[in-house]
């Protein structure tokens, strides 16, 4: 089986080759030059795997990306999955060397996961003791009360994470006129949704609008942990519109259920750290020895947080 812990580790090594190879160009403000890295890294490691893959989320269509596009095959033959893939979710974190860049992967049987298009998602995150009690349609006030009982907390110790952006003024504002603390973040909301569903993070809520594709990544591990994950796309334009529909998304106002997203209950999710985060730490170089910290998640609720050491070889040049 896909959830069976002797292949899904197998995808750690994924997510391990691409953060290992970003990470060497943590800080360095060279965003593209780590993302590349850690596709190549990526794809390299997914092609040598005993699957029959297709990516449903990657780098962007066939024309914009030259490996990991979405519909590119993967693997040489074996289990029919969808894949979706970041191998860098945060470059400008890695480029800027700030913390929770992490290089992820979902996997389930064909068909189970959202081909979710290149646009924006309104969405809302909480863990598994709020999960039936929040609604994206409710008010902000209304969700965190709901979270703060169901946690039986105050509503001044729940902790709400929003990435920092004009678009979001008025939510963090009904937060705040709420009572309930902020943690503000500069990119990378994948690791940010996943941490309300992981006891001992402090972080209980996560709102706002961000990237589609990373709003199905992060429902796949949500939906593993027993959490709720609710979207809604929010297309920028009228081209993203149209591609939406295209791509069957007839009613653009409805809201994504997780099952929606995530439409098998055999999921596996996977991530690396490339910097130190709130679920895992970044990438560590000791020598000729690299080390690297991991979380790994299948359907069900199991989670295990990996921690490797691997042999590097010779150093590039120049680095």
């Amino acid at each position: 089986m896909l959830t069976h812990p002797a292949n899904s580790l197998d995808f750690v090594k994924v997510t391990e080759a691409a953060a290992l190879a970003a990470s060497r160009w943590m800080g360095r403000g060279e965003r593209d030059a780590a993302d590349g890295a850690a596709v190549e890294k990526m794809r390299e490691t997914l092609g040598e795997m005993d699957i029959s893959g297709r990516i449903v989320i990657g780098e962007g269509e066939r024309d914009e990306a030259p490996m990991l596009y979405i519909g590119e095959e993967v693997g040489r033959g074996g289990f029919e999955c969808d894949i979706a893939v970041d191998p860098v979710e945060g470059t400008n974190l890695v480029a800027n060397g700030l913390p929770n860049s992490i290089a992820t992967l979902a996997i389930a049987p064909r068909g189970g996961l959202l081909h979710a298009p290149d646009s924006y998602m309104e969405k809302l995150a909480v863990g598994q003791k709020a999960a039936p009690f929040v609604h994206l349609d409710a008010s902000v006030r209304d969700n965190l009360e709901a979270v703060a009982n169901a946690l039986d907390k105050p509503v001044n110790d729940i902790c709400v994470v929003i990435l920092d952006r004009p678009r979001h003024a008025d939510i963090i504002a009904q937060v705040r006129a709420a009572g309930a603390r902020i943690k503000l973040i500069s990119d990378g909301d994948v690791d940010a949704c996943i941490a309300t569903a992981i006891d001992g993070t402090g972080i209980h809520v996560a709102m706002g609008t961000g990237g589609a594709p990373e709003g199905v990544l992060a429902a796949a591990a949500i939906k593993c942990l027993g959490g709720n994950f609710m979207g809604r796309l929010k297309p920028r334009n009228d081209e993203e519109r149209a591609r939406a529909i295209k791509m069957g998304f007839g009613d653009l106002d409805r809201v994504l259920q997780i099952d929606d997203l995530v439409r098998s209950d055999e999921v596996v999710f996977c991530a690396t750290g490339i910097t130190d985060g709130d679920l895992v730490h970044g990438v560590r170089f000791l020598g000729n020895q690299a080390r690297t910290k991991s979380i790994l998640v299948h359907a069900g609720g199991t989670v295990r947080f990996i921690e490797s050491v691997h042999r590097l070889g010779a150093r590039p040049a120049g680095r």
